[in-house]
Formats: structure tokens, sequence, C-alpha cells
């Protein structure tokens, strides 16, 4: 379903447009070198953009037509705004290539493909340390949205069978999270008729509070979401600390509150550069993990991946066995086709950088995104709110004397050099301060990094000048929305 309802025009052009005057236009608006070999016939007209056309056209036409108008996006290179993956190797696009027409839903039909994302759920449950990675249970997604509906799916009916006898089943429980997550969680709380509970950011706590959380908790607690790199900062939340004070919690209540790590981005990192930190499986009260495959997973998008520690934390009635094909399939997800291509980039990309590997991809985002913070820091009018020593991202804001432009204008500035650098103020309680954020991905080099140090450079004696902030209207300042 689209939400789009931009208004029907047909080829463009007015209504007081004469007939020589729109066919004039529409001569000009092919390139007379798009026609099949005589660049002085064939395209009498421009087809439609809000219909069908009538006919057909040459691919080459179709082609030009449409290459030619996404011309106007941003570079993915350069935006520095998102998570996602915009780099892979020219042998990764070419195995997508051959895979976008197998349906991933199809395992009988595409029985290695159906292989490959088994395998790829064994490695990541080896990698997030799970009891017995045999036994974990996990699909693949379209991205971390669906991976979070299906965890968030997964406690909530785990909390109505615990707690059938006391609640009829139009019961509303809560889900105990930081105001810091993303959207996704708010969607799914909105869609499953779920409370949710979001502890607001604190002076510079910009993350959820263990203790604060553990205190929302009740008897109608599906679970608690701890974040592994917000996406605010770039900061990992303390899953640890969370499950020693829900621990506590079960001590003095018997309350036994599950943990569902959003590891959408740090669950690519940490089991590579902080070995030693407990977040994931080792930690008992963690029920369930996902991450996204197309971020820190280092595929195009979109694919994600949901995981549970055993049998035993995804509900067997949520699992539909279909007879599809002449196959029983087993399914645990909110669509049903999608092409297997992203499937088989990941499981193409465990394969060629292995631990080592990711290692040292990851290893060279987290140390470029430290330089460049450190350099943005030394320009003078820039205070660091993180550093990128958690996930390869730091958010800054202007330094406490800058007064004559602010982030937005910064944001806009670099824009017109190429950069896109989002802008956006801090949720409750700290919607004051307002950063920009860098996030340093795979393709995003030190070379790329001097040329934002450059053109940053050169911007800040013209924004110095300037009498005072734009004062722009906030919601269209950047192109980032949260």
């Amino acid at each position: 379903m689209s939400l789009h309802r931009g208004g029907y025009r047909a080829a463009s052009g007015s209504a007081e447009e004469s007939e020589s005057e729109r066919a004039e236009r529409l001569r000009l608006s092919l390139n007379p070198f798009f026609g099949e070999a005589d660049p002085v016939s064939g395209m009498a007209s421009a087809p439609p953009t809000h219909r069908l056309p009538d006919g057909p056209m040459p691919p080459a036409t179709a082609y030009q037509l449409v290459h030619d108008e996404l011309m106007l996006d941003g570079n993915a290179r350069l935006n520095l705004a998102t998570f996602v993956s915009t780099w892979m190797e020219p042998q990764a696009e070419r195995l997508m290539s051959e895979c976008w027409d197998k349906n991933m839903i199809d395992k009988d039909e595409y029985p290695r493909t159906a292989e490959l994302e088994r395998r790829c759920v064994a490695m990541l449950a080896d990698l997030w340390k799970a009891p017995d990675p045999a036994a974990a249970v996990g699909c693949s997604t379209t991205g971390s949205s669906e991976a979070c509906m299906l965890a968030g799916m997964a406690l909530k009916r785990r909390w109505s069978k615990r707690n059938a006898s006391r609640y009829p089943a139009s019961a509303r429980p809560n889900l105990v999270m930081g105001v810091n997550v993303q959207v996704c969680w708010e969607k799914f709380c909105a869609f499953w008729e779920v409370e949710a509970r979001q502890l607001p950011m604190e002076g510079d706590r910009f993350h959820l509070d263990p203790e604060a959380a553990a205190g929302l908790c009740d008897e109608n607690t599906i679970g608690v979401v701890a974040v592994l790199g917000s996406t605010f900062d770039g900061s990992y939340e303390p899953v640890a600390e969370l499950c020693a004070a829900l621990d506590a919690l079960q001590e003095r209540t018997g309350l036994d509150i599950p943990v569902h790590v959003d590891g959408a981005s740090g669950a690519m990192i940490a089991p590579f550069l902080d070995e030693d930190l407990l977040w994931d499986f080792r930690l008992p009260r963690v029920s369930s993990i996902n991450t996204s495959g197309h971020k820190y997973g280092l595929v195009y998008p979109g694919v994600g991946w949901a995981l549970w520690r055993s049998q035993a934390e995804l509900p067997e009635e949520l699992v539909f066995r279909v007879n599809y094909l002449g196959g029983d399939l087993p399914t645990f997800a909110l669509n049903f086709s999608r092409p297997g291509a992203q499937v088989v980039a990941q499981y193409y990309t465990f394969l060629r950088l292995g631990r080592d590997g990711f290692r040292a991809v990851q290893q060279t985002a987290r140390d470029i995104a430290g330089k460049l913070a450190a350099r943005i820091e030394d320009l003078g009018d820039f205070r660091l709110i993180t550093r990128g020593g958690e996930l390869p991202v730091f958010a800054f804001t202007t330094a406490p004397g800058v007064r004559n432009y602010d982030v937005f204008d910064v944001s806009r500035r670099l824009r017109e050099h190429g950069w896109l650098v989002p802008a956006y103020a801090f949720p409750a309680n700290r919607e004051d301060l307002t950063v920009l954020r860098v996030v340093c991905r795979n393709g995003f080099s030190a070379d790329l990094a001097d040329l934002l140090v450059a053109d940053l450079s050169r911007l800040l004696p013209e924004l110095r000048r300037q009498p005072r902030p734009l004062n722009r209207d906030k919601s269209v300042a950047t192109a980032f929305h949260h």
C-alpha cells in the first residue's frame, strides 16, 4: 500500500497551455538520441507520469528516462545519515542479480537458498553465544523493523500464555524501553495494542537507565527492550546492568521479565570489537536478539535477522506450517514473498570475511569515526556528544559560544556540497539539545573524511558571519527524521 497522494498531472503543463505550446513541450521532453536509431524521428510525445502510457517504448528509452530522473537523488556514498550499507563488492552484486527471481518463501523450490538462510541463523547463534547454537531458532526478515515486530509478538504471546487464567484476551500489556528506541518499537506497540512505557532522557544520560526501567515493570510487562547502539548518538545501552536490575526485581517480587536486545547495528559490531562486553545470550535474561544484515552486516537493503535463545522463547502457535508447493513450510514472518538475493549476499559476506575480516572492517569504521570526531572537535566551533567509540557513529552540537548559526544551518550548507549530514533535536526530556550526527560505514574512507572536514572548514567563515541562525522550520531543515 502506498500513502503517497501526489496530485494527478498529465505529462506536466498547465490547463491554460495552448495546443501549440503543448506540442512544443512534448517535442522537447525527450532527447532525440533516446530514439532507436534515427535522432530526428520517433518520439513525438513524452510519456505521462501519473497514468500508464498508451503503448510501449524501447527499453533503452525507458531506462534513460528513469535513470535521468534518479540523478536528482542524493549520492548514497555521501549519505552520512543512513546506517544502511551503500557499497558491496562486484561479486556480491553479481550473486544478488542472479537471485532476484528466487522467492525466499519457496523453500521447497529453492532448497539451497533456504539452506544458506539456515546457515546464517546458525552462524549468528554462535556469534551471539547462544547456550546451544543448534537449538537456537531464528529467521531472516526484510530488516530490523520486521525482526523487532516478530520479537515483540513473541514476547506478547508468551505473556498472554502465562497470564491466560488472570486476564482476558483483550488485556493490554506494556513494553518498557528508552525514548531513544527506533520508531519501529512505537509502531509495534500501536499495531499490537501494547502500552509503550518509555523512559525519557535526563541530563547527559541519553538512553535507558537500568534501575528506572525495572521500576516501570509490573505484572503486565511483556519485556524490556535494550538497544545496542542508539541511533541518536551511537552509544550502547547497558544490557548487563539492565539484566542485573531485573534479576533483583525478580528476587523482590517474583516478576520474571525477559529482555530483547535490539542490536540493529551493534549486534554486528560488538562481537568483533567488544568481545568482553556482556550483552548477548550469555546473559540468561536475554531471550531474543535482532540485527540488520543491511547495516553493519554489510549487505545492501533489505535483510534483517531475528533469533531466539531456544524454541521455548518462540511460541509454536506463531509459527505457521504451510503446505506450499508440495512441502511442509514452517514460517514466521509478517510478509510472504521476497527475493532471496539479500540472504544469499549475507551468506556471501559471512563466507567472504569471516571473523577476522569483519573485525578489520568494523575496526576501520570505528577508527575513522574516532579520528573524524576529534578533527571536528579541533575546529573549535563544535562540542562532541559522543566520539564513535561504540558504534562507528558520533553526534556533535555547536559549542557554547556559537551564536551566529545552529546545527540546521550546518546541515543545510553541507548538503550544498553533496554531504547528507542529519540535524535533529533529541527527544524528551532533552528537546533543548540539537545535534548533527555522522555514521561511518564500510565505504566511507579516510579520504572521504578528509574531504568532509575540508568542506566544513571552508563553510565555517561564512557561517560565522551570519547575523543569527536562519530559524528555518526544524521539521524540514534536514532530510533526517528519526
